[in-house]
């Protein structure tokens, strides 16, 4: 029997028409942000919008988004969609160097970026989405921070607290970058800082915990937000940023870096690299890398350069804590941390933020199983009235206290000086599973001892040298005496140190040795007794 022509020209419908297209026009508008002026406005001021940067920081098309249907939905009276706000947050997994990472991108287009109910939902399941996971996160933090405008929604006030963000477990769990991106207040600042990397676009960002108008009601100051919480306030004098970016996509790029050097959780072993740099690579330029005149500086960054891989070193806050230099490297493709001493900035004493700094640093490196490499030129703790009164000493302790707790493998060279309370910072002496071993090599330039030579002879034989007719020529006899005493060949006669090298011999000497130390890493895995702290 013949088809009616009427029953096969008719076409199907289509299933579930009219939600796929409401569900069409909702992901529309998500993806239009706060609309084209908001957008062009972001762009206007050198900046870029959530989407721009997580396309910047991931593999090319490899970012899987969730919640992008969150915000609020305007409908008539009808109850047809008449509009969208999106939720001012970005959230989802995608891959950095073929390595998946979950990002949460504050969206300034909308609100300013400002917390609200759906905003505060989505970073809570971003950091918990990590934490189930196991991967590492990156926060791209744009907030204004609370808005009071909020309370008129909610009818409400509450007591302040986010017990659902897991941002103490996250720390000691997987690695976590913050960036600053803009104005990051109250919340926002916490997530930039509660991160084993923070950054800042420097000229576009501030971090504090309270902005100017904030500022003005409780202290009367009149302040700007660059003096308040910008790049020389949080990134040069408190050390709450590590990094300092001119762009955004270089702060997008050292993310991408900092995570390459890390496992993507805990209970992972960090991962070797290909390297053609040759393991048995000596240079000669560091025979005459230290002064004979004592009293002489040098600049150490060369040193990394060229013991390190090439190419390799990648230094974190480069501007706190100037004594003490900090930074990841590899040696023969394998990840470590560095820690050397810049005897030009207070002559490489150990002050108030270099013990912070170290401390942070430790706590990185025994977190994700690094094993640290230790060279040191230290003549101790700084001192002096405005170093007591500050607390450098309390630092200091803290500091030997994440050392000795530390149960990665060490490996300390001194170079040149290692004098007072620098020696209980060489590295663990037991370590934090009473296995680590007290590993201390030396060039033939290093002196150590209880007290600097010099100090410690004017101290003992002040009477004596007084009374001598030539007091002069006595005190210069007397240092000299105790110089031939703290020879370091007198120290490895008795075992005090493994081995002393030549300095071009340093390079081949820390790759063999890291294969030994990366080996034993990758036996302790899993989560340490505590936190970065």
């Amino acid at each position: 029997m013949a088809r009616s022509s009427n029953t096969s020209d008719k076409p199907e419908p289509e299933p579930w028409a009219a939600d796929r297209r409401e569900l069409e026009a909702r992901r529309q508008a998500a993806r239009a942000m706060g609309g084209g002026d908001a957008v062009a406005r972001q762009h206007a001021a050198g900046k870029g919008t959530a989407r721009d940067r997580l396309d910047g920081l991931f593999d090319d098309g490899r970012f899987r988004e969730m919640g992008l249907l969150s915000g609020k939905a305007d409908h008539d009276d009808a109850g047809q969609l008449t509009g969208v706000t999106p939720s001012n947050a970005v959230i989802g997994v995608g891959l950095v160097a073929g390595r998946r990472v979950v990002a949460a991108a504050d969206d300034f287009t909308i609100r300013g970026g400002s917390s609200e109910a759906a905003i505060a939902e989505k970073w809570i399941f971003s950091d918990r989405y990590a934490m189930q996971h196991r991967l590492p996160i990156v926060r791209l933090i744009d907030s204004a921070g609370g808005s009071i405008k909020l309370l008129d929604k909610l009818g409400h006030t509450k007591i302040p607290g986010y017990a659902q963000l897991p941002l103490t477990a996250l720390l000691g769990a997987v690695p976590v970058v913050g960036i600053a991106m803009g104005a990051c207040a109250g919340l926002g600042a916490v997530r930039v800082g509660a991160a084993h990397l923070s950054i800042m676009v420097r000229g576009k960002a501030q971090v504090f915990a309270g902005g100017p108008p904030v500022v003005k009601q409780a202290l009367g100051l009149d302040i700007d937000k660059e003096a308040l919480g910008g790049y020389d306030s949080v990134h040069r004098k408190s050390g709450a940023v590590q990094l300092a970016a001119k762009t955004e996509a270089e702060a997008l790029a050292a993310a991408r870096r900092f995570l390459s050097y890390l496992p993507q959780y805990v209970w992972e072993a960090p991962q070797r690299t290909p390297c053609d740099d040759p393991e048995d690579r000596q240079e000669a330029m560091l025979a005459g890398a230290i002064p004979e005149n004592p009293r002489q500086t040098f600049n150490p960054r060369p040193i990394l350069e060229v013991v390190f891989d090439l190419g390799s070193v990648f230094e974190l806050s480069s501007h706190f804590g100037g004594s003490l230099i900090t930074a990841l490297a590899r040696l023969n493709g394998w990840p470590v941390g560095v820690m050397i001493n810049d005897p030009r900035k207070m002559g490489g004493a150990l002050t108030r933020a270099a013990a912070a700094k170290m401390e942070r640093f430790v706590d990185l490196c025994d977190t994700f199983h690094l094993p640290i490499v230790n060279l040191v030129d230290q003549p101790g703790v700084m001192t002096g009235p405005e170093a007591e009164a500050e607390g450098t000493l309390v630092a200091a302790i803290r500091a030997m206290h994440a050392i000795e707790q530390s149960t990665v493998p060490w490996l300390s060279l001194v170079i040149r000086r290692c004098v007072g309370l620098a020696g209980g910072m060489l590295g663990p002496l037991y370590g934090g599973d009473g296995h680590v071993l007290p590993n201390r090599y030396a060039w033939p330039s290093a002196r150590w001892g209880s007290i600097p030579i010099e100090g410690g002879v004017a101290a003992a034989y002040r009477r004596e040298i007084e009374a001598d007719d030539d007091s002069e020529a006595r005190r210069m006899a007397l240092e000299e005496h105790y110089r031939q005493i703290a020879s370091p060949f007198r120290t490895a006669e008795k075992f005090g140190v493994v081995d002393i090298i030549k300095p071009e011999e340093t390079r081949p000497l820390l790759c063999d040795w890291a294969e030994d130390a990366c080996h034993r890493a990758a036996m302790e895995l899993g989560p340490k007794r505590r936190t970065m702290r």
